[in-house]
């Protein structure tokens, strides 16, 4: 990461980190609406790591594209840890890629609650040794808590690397 956090400088060092350790990554984003699957094919040469990107803003979608359970949304709602923990499972599941980063949250001005304020996102992380998951409440307008989602799922998604390649 650049040393401001600005997207680019994250997917450099993604796109890097990745083509050396031979992996490909995959995205299933809700609030964000493939603002991350963006960043990630604005850098040329990206199809060497980044295999798909799913949109599934609805909850359909989600059920249909990424196998979420009808029943998780119903009980837990679109924006919660299970949905995204099951989102980033599902784009591994439905991709080839090795690792994945789910995002559903609340970017606002409407849609917000008092247990769910405008502003939160859960995030889910996929790689070889399993789903983690986390969450954020950021401040701002809409493009900002859009852009903020990204910088984190980026930056979680780098941390989370797998220290090897997975044929070594």
């Amino acid at each position: 990461m650049d040393a401001s956090g600005h997207i680019p400088g994250l997917v450099d060092a993604l796109a890097r980190e990745l083509k050396a350790r031979g992996l490909m990554m995959a995205t299933a984003e809700s609030c964000t609406g493939g603002l991350i699957a963006g960043a990630c094919t604005e850098v040329s040469g990206s199809s060497e790591w980044f295999e798909r990107g799913f949109v599934t803003y609805s909850n359909a979608a989600k059920h249909e594209l990424l196998g979420v359970p009808m029943a998780l949304i119903n009980t837990h709602g679109a924006v919660s840890e299970p949905v995204a923990r099951a989102m980033a499972a599902g784009a591994l599941a439905h991709s080839p890629a090795q690792l994945a980063v789910a995002v559903t949250g609340v970017a606002g001005p409407t849609g917000g609650s008092a247990e769910k304020p405008v502003g939160t996102v859960w995030f889910g992380w996929a790689t070889p040794e399993g789903v983690s998951t986390g969450h954020q409440r950021f401040d701002g307008d809409r493009t900002a808590v859009r852009q903020a989602t990204v910088r984190h799922a980026l930056a979680g998604l780098l941390q989370r690397l797998p220290a090897t390649r997975p044929d070594a």
